[in-house]
């Protein structure tokens, strides 16, 4: 079981008040990402359920007990963080048997469970090296191994990919959502990347100085954000938002187009623009343009499509997928 529930938890030091006070539910089997911009409180909470870190306030409940002022090793969580913290000296298979060692198992057991382990995650014929001889996604791999063999209710991920180049984060991106398909096992995972959450979780939570600001899907998320903070922060690249003529023409304070959703013309359209910037990235061509009545804008066009520095196109935003925020933020009924 891996059923998290947390009630009005809050986080202060001294003065200083990095969480308020929350309420999440996180069920059995999820995947669940925490994102949000640097300083928004995410590693905190993930420290908290974790009891690295005492609560200010509220409670922590796992399966039903309340843990909260339990030691970290009492909670049945498994931790993998930013950084491996593999011991140098042992190999591989020691490495990943280390919590067993510690926690009294005979030999048998080690041995069985390393070798479990090692087969999920191809590891198997690296058993007998020692961490200076793999790859940073190797290493990775071993210390998510390290965390498996003690069958934990849920593992718990903090930035496990920020050390790893591009193409390794993208392959390590599958290989922890195919882990979570075989182990069907809890999992919090922490980032900053948008791209990340919208890639591999069920059940995302954004978060803002401390606050969740909304939870859902991914897909949730992208086509109904609740606020100007979560349209803003979840796509790639952002979302358009608008103030000021163009938004009171939709009665709203500010609209929100994401760049996808602009329909582009060279002969006519709402917005007469020059294109600057031109990212061509095969599928997809990112312009970056100076619309006139609208200011900077983005607009995801085809990759093949033939357009230069200083040229002039029309935008048209497609008004069924347009979004609408009032003065206060939140997002109007359409």
């Amino acid at each position: 079981m891996g059923n998290i529930t947390l009630k009005n938890v809050s986080k202060h030091f001294g003065s200083t008040i990095i969480i308020p006070g929350l309420d999440l539910v996180i069920e059995n089997g999820e995947f669940v990402v925490f994102v949000g911009p640097s300083g928004c409180g995410k590693s905190t909470l993930l420290r908290l359920i974790a009891g690295l870190e005492d609560t200010s306030g509220g409670t922590i409940n796992i399966d039903g007990r309340d843990v909260t002022g339990e030691a970290p090793a009492k909670r049945k969580l498994a931790m993998v963080f930013q950084s491996y913290a593999l011991y140098p000296h042992m190999t591989v298979a020691k490495n990943i048997g280390f919590p067993l060692k510690m926690a009294g198992e005979d030999v048998a057991t080690i041995d069985k469970k390393v070798k479990d382990a090692a087969r999920v995650l191809n590891l198997t014929n690296y058993l007998e090296r020692r961490p200076g001889q793999l790859s940073g996604g190797q290493r990775q791999r071993v210390a998510i191994g390290r965390a498996i063999v003690r069958q934990p209710s849920a593992f718990l991920f903090d930035e496990p990919l920020s050390n790893l180049d591009a193409a390794l984060r993208g392959t390590m991106r599958l290989e922890i959502s195919e882990l979570h398909h075989q182990l069907k096992t809890t999992m919090i995972y922490v980032t900053h990347d948008q791209i990340e959450a919208m890639t591999m979780a069920d059940k995302i939570v954004v978060l803002n100085a401390g606050n969740i600001e909304q939870v859902g899907s991914p897909m949730e998320l992208y086509k109904s954000p609740k606020n100007l903070f979560v349209a803003g922060f979840i796509g790639s690249p952002k979302m358009n938002l608008i103030e000021g003529a163009p938004a009171a023409k939709y009665n709203a304070k500010t609209i929100g187009i994401r760049p996808e959703h602009m329909n582009i013309s060279t002969t006519a359209g709402d917005w007469k623009a020059t294109v600057g910037v031109a990212e061509h990235l095969g599928s997809d061509t990112f312009l970056h343009v100076q619309a006139d009545g609208v200011g900077s804008r983005t607009v995801r066009a085809d990759g093949e499509m033939p357009v230069r520095h200083g040229d002039t196109i029309y935008l048209t935003p497609d008004k069924v997928r347009m979004h609408r925020f009032g003065p206060d933020g939140k997002a109007l009924t359409q």
